[in-house]
């Protein structure tokens, strides 16, 4: 025969005897979107000719990022260094 145990909250002190529910829970707080760059970050991204449906301009920053699911290729991203538009080439 099992002997009854005692469970306390050690925050507030409340006792219960034998069985238990214990409930875990925690806040996962979400990072950045992919592909998504702070402005001091881009100027530190290597360029790649590309050129700029926008402006036409031929040179561009150029990043990757996993976006989709792992066995499917990564997504590239890049930056029009004159005008600043933004797009995006999956493999």
């Amino acid at each position: 025969m099992q002997k009854a145990k005692n469970y306390s909250c050690p925050k507030c002190g409340y006792t219960k005897r034998d069985k238990v529910k214990i409930q875990i829970s925690e806040k996962i707080e979400r990072g950045p979107a992919a592909g998504v760059l702070r402005e001091k970050e881009i100027e530190l991204l290597p360029t790649v000719n590309a050129t700029c449906e926008k402006c036409g301009n031929k040179e561009a920053y150029f990043w990757t990022s996993q976006t989709r699911s792992a066995d499917e290729a990564e997504t590239r991203f890049f930056k029009c260094k004159k005008c600043g538009h933004s797009w995006r080439e999956y493999s």
